[in-house]
């Protein structure tokens, strides 16, 4: 075993994706409806929802009301793709995405780097993909 770097470099245990959304009804019914996430967790405040934690399986994402300080025109998600990794069987979860309501920006395919994948893009533009592992025997 190798010894470990000193000073020790970063070692994370999960990252958490805060995305900021228009409209965070319209967001958390996307996540949950269509994706299948669950909703861990709504931030209020003064009496309206501004924030939600949602998972599925072990990730986590934040989403967070846009306050528009920086304009109502603000492309969201624009450079930025989260990459999510599942070990279900990704043809059965797109069709599942479909059969609920969703669109895929992509249907499953194979990639040469051994995993097969499909994409969805949020209600705020911002892209997704899932992916599993191909088999070596495929």
């Amino acid at each position: 075993m190798q010894a470990r770097k000193k000073p020790e470099t970063l070692r994370l245990r999960a990252v958490m994706p805060t995305l900021t959304v228009g409209d965070m009804s319209t967001s958390i019914a996307w996540y949950r409806d269509v994706l299948g996430f669950i909703v861990v967790n709504e931030m209020t405040h003064e009496d309206k929802l501004v924030g939600a934690v949602i998972k599925a399986g072990n990730a986590e994402f934040l989403l967070g009301q846009d306050d528009w300080a920086k304009g109502r025109d603000r492309h969201k998600g624009a450079g930025l793709r989260l990459y999510c990794t599942t070990v279900q069987d990704i043809d059965q979860l797109a069709a599942d995405i479909v059969a609920r309501g969703g669109t895929l920006a992509y249907e499953p395919t194979d990639q040469p780097w051994g995993a097969r994948d499909f994409g969805v893009v949020d209600p705020d533009g911002f892209a997704i993909s899932v992916s599993t592992a191909m088999s070596a025997d495929e």
